[in-house]
């Protein structure tokens, strides 16, 4: 399923919040504050309400941490056929899919970025992280053997690059988004 990433909204207090409230809301303060926000009572306090709520629904912590990276790496990789849906070649759909995991700007690459740097603290956060980079990798792989090229490293530099890309600011969506496209057409021309 995917979510649709609120990062930096305030949630407005009820009293019947569900699993995807406490979610959201992990989200946010991920984004927000770190990984130190994840507890019951900084998540109740950010919902305006009592952490008995949180309880409700997941056993302890540990088990909303689960469930938040579970919600994370589901939506991430079921947005791998998002950039690919409308292309016509191999070529065309492994370029849209490079510029679209380096030129992100959506909610889902905050919170991408705010997971990352969770991971080098937290073992599941390092284990989803590790699964939704082999989902993706395979996948350029796989574009990768449709236009000739089989060197499995080849994939592992694109990919490389299309994540380092996401922590250059500086060049904005679009310079990312360009300029990782220019090292496909580089790539391509390997063949």
């Amino acid at each position: 399923m995917a979510r649709a990433y609120a990062i930096g909204m305030t949630h407005a207090p009820s009293s019947r919040l569900g699993p995807a409230d406490w979610l959201s809301a992990g989200q946010d303060a991920l984004c927000d504050t770190g990984p130190d926000a994840l507890k019951a009572e900084p998540l109740a306090l950010r919902l305006g309400v009592s952490k008995g709520s949180f309880y409700w629904h997941f056993r302890d912590v540990p088990a909303f941490h689960v469930a938040l990276l579970a919600d994370w790496e589901t939506d991430a990789v079921s947005r791998l056929s998002d950039p690919l849906a409308d292309q016509p070649t191999p070529t065309a759909r492994l370029r849209a899919l490079a510029q679209t995991l380096a030129g992100d700007t959506t909610g889902a690459a905050v919170i991408e970025r705010a997971v990352r740097a969770w991971s080098q603290s937290h073992v599941g956060a390092r284990g989803a992280v590790d699964r939704v980079d082999q989902a993706r990798l395979t996948l350029v792989q796989d574009l990768l053997s449709e236009t000739g090229i089989g060197n499995p490293e080849m994939a592992r530099l694109l990919y490389a690059a299309c994540v380092g890309m996401t922590q250059l600011d500086a060049a904005g969506p679009k310079g990312r988004a360009e300029a990782i496209g220019s090292l496909v057409d580089l790539v391509l021309a390997l063949r």
